[in-house]
């Protein structure tokens, strides 16, 4: 990881926030964040708890709006679009991922994956065909018939993996990916995800707590209340 210049990576952001502030009621959790993530590249967001770091990847997302200051994705400023063009990008151009994997219980693994593509316009059969070749991607396409209960934590956090990077997207949004596994399932989900992503450009947002877990990204930043601090100052 390196926490300056990122070889072969797109000069232009593909995502920028400038001057984000963001309140939950009364607490204010972003005061002026400023960050940018250019194409292939991955960045890790670090920070203690409470500084602001998942706030900020649902400001990046799309999902929450901030209060003051602006976000631009490829050109355009997020934070003014409408929500159903929002909805169309969290479809197509975004993929998230969170700390336990919110696959749908109902659903099987395959099922899970193939959704999204399906919500596109996909028809069924492709789109399980497409999530299987994904899964098989991330070792876990002999759990495909199996359902989010039926998997050890590892297996889903990799078919949730699957899920946000079937459709192609342009950015990935991982919220504390591992902080629900063990050091070895959470360094397959890692290795994957790196592998993956650089493998087809794609820009990942990573905000975890875990040094480890950093490490895997191009570059760092950390928040501390709310702000982006030089990485010497401890967060």
């Amino acid at each position: 990881m390196t926490n300056g210049d990122t070889t072969g990576i797109a000069t232009r952001p593909l995502l920028a926030a400038r001057d984000l502030v963001k309140a939950h009621g009364r607490t204010e959790a972003l005061r002026g964040a400023c960050v940018e993530l250019r194409a292939g590249e991955m960045l890790a967001v670090t920070g203690a708890s409470g500084s602001g770091k998942s706030t900020l990847l649902h400001c990046l997302a799309g999902i929450v709006r901030p209060d003051a200051g602006a976000v631009t994705y490829d050109g355009q400023r997020l934070d003014r679009l409408p929500e159903k063009r929002l909805s169309e990008l969290r479809r197509t151009d975004f993929g998230v991922v969170f700390q336990f994997g919110q696959l749908i219980p109902e659903l099987t693994a395959l099922d899970n994956v193939a959704l999204p593509l399906m919500l596109a316009g996909t028809a069924r059969a492709e789109a399980r065909a497409r999530a299987g070749e994904w899964l098989e991607r991330f070792g876990v396409r002999g759990q495909g018939e199996l359902r989010p209960g039926e998997l050890s934590g590892g297996q889903a956090q990799r078919a949730a993996l699957a899920r946000a990077l079937v459709t192609g997207p342009k950015a990935v949004f991982a919220d504390e990916p591992t902080g629900a596994l063990d050091s070895l399932a959470g360094e397959q989900v890692m290795t994957a995800l790196a592998h993956t992503a650089r493998e087809s450009g794609t820009a990942v947002l990573l905000v975890t707590h875990d040094a480890q877990v950093a490490a895997y990204a191009d570059r760092e930043v950390r928040l501390r209340d709310g702000a982006v601090a030089p990485l010497g100052v401890s967060a």
